[in-house]
């Protein structure tokens, strides 16, 4: 495998673009505004012919363990022994996500793969239903990682790039193929429960609308207090900690978006009514201790071959939490790693990641999500 990275700022690419036909998958994470610069999308389409062009737009770039602003990271990857097939899809034709993912995964070759990354609309798709879709049709054993696109503190639209095609709705799936491909995968939050255990009495897929028989949103106001005017941003330093009957591991959920009328809050994933949540908390130690117990578990399936790519993938939440630390969950990460280790990502709206209790995927919010690649 062998990387070739840069940056798009200020109006120029700060190494200039190649001409390079081996390329054969290009990842750019970016701004929502320069995303949709065609006269970008040419300039990468020319400089790697016969690459898969796969990104979307961000609440921050990574590249190295650097964060980036109005930027397009780009990562274009030479894979000498695996293959890559994508797809796409956008959810306005589809009425559910479970329905999209069936028809995503049909369309993917099913033999000899090993790993499927996933970068999806982060505004218009419900990220739970998309993650168990994705979980039921894929090959038993064939783990999912990825991420909901982003778009600032903003929380209005997002988009998706694959190829020619960069529009919101969209998901995308890169397959890879091949025994000498390695691949690890972790994530973990940092953050801590706090208060009361709230029961869901009202809810309908990833809209929650009461706690405990109480208008949701009203409630979760009473906690901000004089923080409540600054919703939905201000919800992301105050997530929840979900907790499905029967199941030991707890996931974080973030809210995209409130309806005052109807006092209800719009998630990530799906809020079943049933569950527990909690309020969460955490603190920038706490946050960075999570980027490397996720890392960790990443290079524990790393054995006699060390990773070439690393894909960070970290909710905006944290970024808010961490203030001007970000960088040092990017920085801890890197120390671990081979000095060789390309390393790209984005900040997003929510991560996709196994849930190593259980051995299945799940989404997740305000985690850290890495993934690790490397051939034999």
């Amino acid at each position: 495998m062998h990387t070739f990275q840069t940056v798009y700022q200020d109006s120029h690419w700060i190494t200039p673009l190649p001409q390079h036909a081996d390329i054969n998958l290009v990842l750019a994470f970016g701004s929502p505004e320069l995303m949709l610069d065609n006269k970008l999308n040419d300039e990468l389409s020319s400089a790697f012919p016969n690459a898969q062009i796969v990104g979307c737009s961000t609440s921050g770039e990574i590249q190295d363990d650097c964060l980036y602003d109005n930027s397009i990271c780009v990562t274009a990857i030479d894979f000498e022994h695996t293959q890559v097939h994508v797809v796409s899809h956008s959810i306005n034709q589809f009425a559910h996500c479970a329905e999209l993912a069936k028809q995503l995964v049909s369309q993917l070759p099913l033999e000899g793969l090993k790993h499927v990354l996933v970068i999806s609309d982060g505004h218009l798709v419900n990220g739970s239903e998309l993650v168990d879709g994705l979980q039921q049709y894929l090959p038993q054993g064939v783990m999912a990682t990825g991420g909901l696109a982003g778009d600032g503190e903003r929380f209005s639209q997002t988009t998706v790039w694959h190829n020619k095609r960069i529009e919101s709705g969209l998901i995308v799936l890169v397959g890879l193929y091949g025994e000498r491909l390695s691949v690890g995968c972790g994530s973990l939050g940092g953050w801590r429960p706090f208060g009361p255990k709230r029961l869901i009495t009202k809810s309908t897929n990833n809209v929650l609308y009461e706690l405990d028989g109480r208008p949701a949103l009203d409630l979760y106001k009473e906690f901000l207090g004089e923080f409540a005017s600054d919703l939905p941003a201000s919800a992301l330093l105050y997530p929840l900690a979900l907790q499905q009957h029967g199941e030991q591991e707890h996931v974080v959920r973030t809210i995209l978006s409130i309806d005052e009328l109807q006092k209800s809050m719009l998630f990530a994933g799906n809020m079943p009514e049933g569950a527990t949540c909690q309020l969460m908390h955490s603190n920038y130690e706490d946050l960075l201790d999570g980027a490397q117990l996720a890392a960790d578990q990443a290079g524990a399936c790393f054995k006699g071959t060390p990773p070439e790519l690393a894909i960070l993938i970290s909710c905006v939440g944290r970024r808010l939490v961490l203030g001007q630390h970000v960088e040092e969950e990017l920085e801890i990460i890197k120390e671990g790693l081979p000095a060789k280790c390309a390393i790209s990502g984005f900040y997003s709206y929510g991560e996709i990641s196994p849930i190593q209790s259980i051995g299945r995927c799940g989404l997740h919010n305000q985690t850290m999500a890495v993934t690790l690649l490397s051939e034999k």
